[in-house]
């Protein structure tokens, strides 16, 4: 059973189908992953830390102890309550094999039929055992997750806010949404910070104003506008901004996390635009914050999707560069930046 609906998802969740015993929730985004796998198993036990109720199992315990995973599904709680089996699964192959091997008997009662079996995944292939296996069998949810859009964060924010009694309007959510990374342990750790500074309980409704303060000693703020400026053709102020993100303390793999940033957002701007959405609509739509809209469709119109094709290789060169122990990564960052300052002043900006 494929759920790829965010109401069927998010309905499932919420109260699992009964006769439903396995669910595999996957994607590249492991926040996005283990946040719904959070939410499922609060339905399945409510204390996920009870040794009694509950297993944890990683790559490790399935590459050790033999049948180690079949005897976890197949014990019987000792307190009586519904047992949990949770495994995260890393990269290794023989790990994604074992996963596919019990979750077919598992979702048709082979082993305990009151336990629920959830495992957690990267990014799955086409050719991943587990995904082909779990697609196939009636008894197991399979939950895809994808990297979050502007509107799934702003969504966060504003439940995560609402918890602490505390919400920002609606231009000041705009410019929180539009710092932040899309990535959804980084974002939920920026939104409980901004829950702290706003007070928690107070009631308070921030303003774009009352962020100023919050926002502007954020290195990653510097590392954005340095990446705005480099496509923008503005190599002193790209310069700059790397240099103060680097005296706050921001690393070169992080300067060059934002300028990808700023270019996937370029692609899929030009992308919609391709396909027939007004370009306005387009820099919307990828959650191009208002007061920015100006500078990034001045930018949207000039770097054309062959143009972003040919830097691609030289941004994943430094990201991989970066990377390496010892290496000179703010240098790297500086150089890449630089060099796309100078390919946009190439194209009339």
């Amino acid at each position: 059973m494929i759920l790829s609906k965010r109401p069927d998802i998010e309905r499932f969740l919420k109260e699992p189908t009964p006769g439903v015993r396995a669910a595999v929730i996957y994607g590249r985004d492991r926040g996005v992953v283990r946040d719904r796998a959070d939410q499922l198993a609060k339905k399945i036990t409510p204390n996920l830390d009870d040794p009694f109720d509950v297993a944890l199992l990683t790559d490790g315990d399935l590459d050790g102890e033999g049948g180690k995973l079949e005897g976890e599904l197949s014990a019987i709680s000792m307190m009586g309550g519904r047992r949990l089996v949770r495994l995260r699964l890393g990269e290794k192959a023989s790990a994604d094999k074992a996963a596919a091997e019990a979750v077919v008997p598992h979702a048709d009662g082979k082993f305990n039929p009151d336990a629920f079996f959830l495992i957690e995944a990267g990014a799955l292939g086409r050719d991943s055992a587990l995904r082909k296996a779990a697609e196939k069998v009636a008894g197991c949810a399979v939950i895809p997750c994808y990297e979050d859009e502007p509107g799934d964060i702003a969504r966060l924010v504003r439940e995560t806010l609402n918890a602490d009694k505390v919400s920002l309007n609606s231009e000041a959510l705009d410019l929180f949404v539009s710092r932040m990374p899309k990535e959804r342990g980084v974002a939920r750790q920026e939104i409980e910070r901004l829950a702290l500074y706003l007070k928690p309980g107070s009631g308070f409704v921030a303003t774009a104003a009352d962020l100023a303060d919050f926002l502007g000693v954020e290195a990653d703020a510097s590392l954005f506008d340095a990446a705005s400026d480099a496509f923008g053709a503005k190599l002193a102020a790209a310069q700059s901004g790397l240099r103060r993100a680097a005296a706050e303390g921001e690393s070169g793999p992080a300067a060059v996390r934002a300028i990808s940033m700023h270019l996937a957002k370029l692609r899929r701007v030009n992308t919609l635009a391709k396909n027939g959405v007004p370009l306005q609509d387009a820099a919307k739509a990828a959650g191009v914050f208002w007061k920015q809209e100006r500078e990034f469709l001045r930018q949207a119109r000039a770097w054309t999707l062959e143009n972003l094709d040919a830097i691609q290789p030289e941004v994943l060169e430094a990201d991989r560069l970066c990377k390496q122990a010892g290496s000179p990564d703010y240098l790297i960052s500086e150089r890449l930046a630089l060099m796309i300052a100078g390919r946009a002043r190439r194209l009339g900006l």
